[in-house]
């Protein structure tokens, strides 16, 4: 079927006689389609099907395609396989997944590593037993006590991202009576008898008050730690690495404090380590006697200060602040520290060595890796006196790999390269780093890769992937799924544009805010330099983008609809003017340090001229697949469903407009793997007909 299929759209009442209107700042914002708004109406709910009905018989040709795509992907995938063993005290803990079934088991051995093999298998938590009889199944949090009897855990149904904590005991396998409904985090005292969680408030989905619950006690018997009462603001709990401490952080996205609980006493009042300001972000950990502290107090890519415990007020710089480098993390160990960093647009594994137990850096090991664009961070760590620092490391090029580092010997083993069954041979494909100039002269990373036999200037087609917010940074790994891309001629590019983390906090800031509008002229000019270099043939561009990714591909669409010829918008905020007036929706309050609050004329300005729902004009809008699922509590689903009524009315072109609703998932799609992969299967499939290639 041509992309200009007779098939006739659902048959929707579209727009109502009695829209909502709001008034502000002498404007009035017309939404003809809130009445999508009512998820429990049968009118809401058939119109989603009708919806669904309609994208599936426009892409009914591509059904034997979709099959051919997952059985392609499905060949790459190692479906039987078990994970890196990761130690902790006794115990090497590891995942793994079956032929056939779509969740992973937890579990553990005893022993030495050498033993590993032959040692009895304890299973922690089969994911497949608990989503027997669900649609949807998801582990939020697992923590395990300091003597390894007892896990605690939560788990979400629904895809609304509402877990149920429970506790597990491990030595006889059964469940302790008694669960917690809107858990967050969980950490474990010293005591083994204590667990401390987080709760979030029904209206809002903040995590916003701390609890302690002590086991052979009824949870409705918990004792209340700490309530956060800023709607900004988020609790989290979490030991020190080292363990000696419970670390209570209250968290907004632009300021923080966190306290101090002694781990083995649960029960004392926690300690403020410095007071709230607005703008500044510290993140403490512990090691012998001091807090090492990560705080952007004199630059906004961070700097590291050291503090006794026991006298707060003293802190004393052990890394400076720097301008063209983001200390995105330490990591803490017995007698060395690892600085991630963030400089150039890429990340760097420094080892810092300690002269002793005190802070003073001996010397220095940076782990170098070679590629021009690739993905490293610190995995499984879990023991604090260790010679081996764990790290995972892949590249667009390069499957995901587990090293070990040798602190003492500065060599790092391989532990295990993920397994590409079906002929992979990474010397067929190319990675590229590029940079374009945004229109106001900043040059922005583009990140590439494609199959070098297949490229041929000017006439591939080319795929732009893009988010640019919150200061994520757009992680650069290996998935076996894109080969069936890129074994058909694809050139897939990733724009590093403002926004996003990609070169620190500053980029972040010049791309949110009243700088908004820089993430969209960014991508933009990353896709004309890309035409213009000869990436990709024009006519033939499609672009993708999910949640603050799905707002960037609904604005870019209306700066420039000629430029692109399909897009996929997954769960996409879209509706950014009506979302963040509502401030009974989750996020909407603590995000107005990333949008702006509109209740204040300049910040509703400038977010009602990029809100792509509010912007949309009558014109020729390329084919476009949006994508939502009707449990989402982070970008409700009626923002793509209103999105796509009234683009209908609009479109003056004759390519499609499809949305699909997952109406048993939440912001991630499906929670199953294969169910996922038949997810992406469909994607491509639509992608390969809207682009004219070859199946």
């Amino acid at each position: 079927m041509s992309s200009s299929s007779a098939t006739q759209t659902p048959a929707a009442p579209f727009a109502r006689k009695d829209p909502r209107q709001t008034l502000l700042h002498g404007r009035t914002l017309r939404d003809d389609y809130g009445w999508l708004r009512n998820k429990e109406a049968e009118e809401v709910l058939a119109y989603l099907r009708a919806e669904n009905a309609y994208t599936d018989a426009v892409m009914a040709p591509t059904t034997q395609l979709q099959e051919q795509l997952y059985r392609e992907m499905l060949s790459h995938m190692k479906e039987t396989d078990v994970s890196v063993p990761t130690r902790k005290g006794a115990f090497w803990y590891y995942a793994r997944t079956t032929e056939g079934l779509q969740y992973p088991v937890y579990c553990r051995k005893r022993g030495t590593r050498e033993d590993f093999a032959s040692a009895p298998e304890e299973v922690l938590l089969d994911v497949e037993a608990l989503a027997q009889g669900q649609s949807f199944m998801a582990v939020g949090s697992m923590d395990v006590s300091d003597d390894a009897n007892l896990l605690a855990f939560s788990t979400d149904t629904t895809g609304f991202r509402q877990y149920t904590l429970r506790i597990k005991d491990l030595r006889t396998g059964e469940l302790l009576p008694g669960e917690v409904e809107r858990v967050g985090s969980v950490a474990w005292a010293a005591d083994n008898q204590t667990l401390l969680y987080t709760v979030e408030n029904e209206e809002q989905k903040r995590q916003y008050r701390l609890y302690r619950h002590v086991l052979g006690t009824a949870f409705s018997e918990d004792a209340l730690v700490l309530e956060e009462s800023d709607e900004r603001f988020n609790l989290g709990a979490g030991r020190t690495r080292d363990g000696r401490y419970i670390v209570v952080e209250s968290a907004s996205h632009t300021t923080s404090e966190a306290r101090l609980l002694p781990a083995d006493a649960p029960w004392s009042e926690p300690a403020l380590i410095a007071p709230r300001r607005e703008g500044m972000e510290y993140y403490p950990d512990h090691r012998h006697g001091l807090l090492y502290i990560r705080v952007n107090d004199r630059g906004r890519n961070f700097r590291l200060v050291t503090v006794p415990v026991d006298a707060l007020e003293d802190w004393t710089e052990q890394i400076p602040h720097r301008d063209d480098v983001m200390l995105e993390d330490v990591a803490l160990f017995d007698d060395f520290a690892v600085a991630s960093e963030r400089y150039a647009g890429l990340e760097h594994l420094r080892v810092l060595y300690f002269a002793g137990q005190g802070p003073e850096i001996t010397r220095e090991a940076e782990i170098g890796f070679p590629e021009p664009a690739y993905s490293v961070h610190l995995s499984g760590n879990r023991e604090f006196a260790t010679d081996l620092l764990r790290y995972s490391y892949t590249s667009l090029v390069t499957p995901a790999s587990v090293f070990d580092y040798n602190v003492r010997t500065g060599e790092s083993a391989l532990q295990k390269e993920q397994e590409v069954p079906g002929g992979f041979d990474r010397t067929l494909y190319a990675s590229e780093r590029i940079e374009a100039v945004a229109p106001d002269g900043v040059r922005v990373p583009v990140s590439l890769v494609y199959r070098r036999d297949c490229r041929a200037s000017g006439t591939n087609p080319l795929h732009v992937y893009g988010y640019g917010s919150y200061g994520y940074a757009l992680p650069l790994g290996f998935n076996s799924n894109r080969l069936s891309l890129l074994d058909r001629g694809f050139v897939l590019a990733y724009a590093h544009i403002r926004g996003g983390g990609d070169l620190g906090k500053p980029w972040h800031d010049a791309g949110r805010l009243a700088h908004k509008r820089n993430t969209f002229t960014d991508f933009v000019a990353v896709v004309e330099h890309l035409l213009a270099e000869g990436y990709g043939a024009p006519g033939r561009v499609a672009i993708q983008g999910g949640s603050a990714g799905g707002l960037l591909m609904g604005a870019v669409v209306n700066l420039r609809p000629e430029l692109f010829r399909a897009v996929v918008s997954q769960v996409p905020f879209v509706d950014v003017m009506n979302t963040m007036l509502d401030a009974s929706l989750p996020l909407t309050v603590p995000e107005y340090e990333e949008w702006g609050n509109p209740n204040e004329a300049e910040a509703f300005a400038t977010m009602l001229s990029y809100s792509p729902y509010d912007n949309l004009r009558a014109g020729s809008y390329p084919a476009m697949l949006v994508k939502t699922s009707l449990h989402d509590s982070q970008v409700m689903y009626w923002e793509p469903a209103k999105y796509v009524a009234k683009l209908r009315t609009l479109n003056t072109g004759d390519k499609p407009i499809l949305l699909h609703t997952n109406m048993t998932a939440g912001h991630g799609g499906a929670s199953g793997r294969y169910d996922y992969l038949r997810e992406i299967a469909f994607d491509y499939a639509f992608l390969l007909r809207e682009l004219g290639v070859a199946a």
